[in-house]
């Protein structure tokens, strides 16, 4: 009897779905001792057809990396169908008598459960892996790609870190982030000299909800014999803007210098590079430029159409100046993404999206991928 009460209980307590890959899921909550302790998660599964071209990875998601380009153009794989669950997730997050909070989510993203986040937080004070500081959800379109659109604001990506937050303002060292182009023997003696330190401000007022944020990383080497670095800086701003009770404008620029790795889906897919090793030896930054815009319609009865472009850049001429062979590098990626989402009832998002992704290299050869994609999502 009792065991049937706390089932009913707990359900009782259900809390609404999250909408979105970055939010956390409705939670079934109890207490027990003092200590407040939530079990949230989803199960989801991703479908996709690819119209022209198979550039489907784990979740669905699109793959730039996989897009054909130039004469491999002619070789597409067309009308191609996929599906999978493997974003679905579970977490748990307690918060102690003393006011200690800890996290710990996992996902199925590489087939079998891998650690998204898992830290402690105490009176401001962050100590885990959890998203960066330099990162923000503030200006991003609500996408049913995992990976969503190019341009977004800084690392989409969750790292070990210690922070620091005082009311709108967070500071942070975090584990590096660094990629130095080059072969094999480059990527061998690539070294993280220190750890990547960011500021960021977020805060809201009236409609307007924003954020800003910087980092400074140092990216380098060490042969043994030549032990070379130099500083990366990256720095984004996102919005959004509330304009009526239905729709909302959003977005996000982003400049980099010597830190591409925070460039969300700069270089081949995700991070492109941060610099290369000069014909003396020395480390050379490449920079890198990123946007993205969008809205959100807000249709009522738990209906919603968005709308999202975004693309990253890279500035491959020093490189090209100094007698590298980039030809074949990725220099722009671009996406349109549309979707239609649908609430049935409490804690169950379904929707559609329309994606067209498109990647161009620094000889000119370019490449798209038309998409259509389905999303089922059931959140506890």
């Amino acid at each position: 009897m009792q065991s049937n009460k706390l089932r009913m209980a707990i359900r009782a307590t259900a809390a609404a779905a999250i909408f979105g890959v970055a939010g956390q899921a409705g939670a079934v909550s109890f207490d027990a001792g003092g200590w407040n302790t939530s079990v949230y998660g989803y199960a989801r599964l991703n479908a996709v057809y690819d119209i022209d071209e198979d550039v489907g990875s784990t979740t669905q998601s699109g793959n730039f990396s996989m897009i054909n380009t130039g004469a491999a153009e002619n070789n597409e794989a067309t009308g191609y169908f996929d599906a999978d669950a493997v974003q679905s997730r579970i977490g748990v997050k307690t918060t102690s008598p003393e006011g200690v909070t800890f996290n710990i989510e996992g996902d199925f993203r590489n087939g079998t459960l891998r650690l998204r986040h898992g830290y402690g937080s105490y009176n401001g004070v962050l100590a885990g892996q959890t998203w960066s500081n330099y990162n923000s959800f503030v200006g991003n379109t609500a996408t049913l790609d995992f990976d969503s659109l190019p341009g977004t604001a800084g690392y989409q990506g969750r790292t070990a870190q210690l922070r620091y937050t005082t009311g709108a303002l967070s500071i942070s060292a975090e584990d590096p982030q660094s990629s130095l182009y080059g072969d094999a023997a480059v990527q061998a003696a690539k070294k993280d000299g220190m750890p990547t330190f960011t500021i960021r401000l977020e805060d809201k007022a009236g409609g307007m909800s924003y954020s800003a944020a910087a980092l400074a990383h140092q990216v380098g080497y060490d042969t043994g014999t030549n032990d070379e670095s130099a500083f990366g800086f990256g720095a984004f701003v996102a919005a959004k803007m509330q304009i009526t009770d239905m729709i909302d404008i959003h977005g996000a620029l982003n400049y980099s210098d010597g830190a591409n790795s925070y460039l969300w889906r700069s270089g081949d897919n995700y991070f492109g590079s941060d610099a290369y090793i000069g014909a003396n030896g020395d480390v050379e930054t490449i920079a890198g430029y990123a946007g993205s815009i969008g809205t959100g319609i807000n249709l009522g009865g738990g209906r919603s159409i968005n709308i999202g472009y975004g693309m990253t850049t890279m500035d491959w001429d020093d490189a090209e100046d100094d007698g590298l062979a980039v030809g074949g590098e990725t220099e722009t990626n671009s996406a349109i993404m549309a979707n239609y989402k649908w609430t049935p009832v409490k804690n169950v998002m379904m929707g559609v999206e329309y994606q067209y992704l498109k990647t161009e290299q620094v000889n000119g050869d370019d490449g798209d991928a038309n998409r259509l994609m389905f999303a089922a999502q059931y959140n506890f």
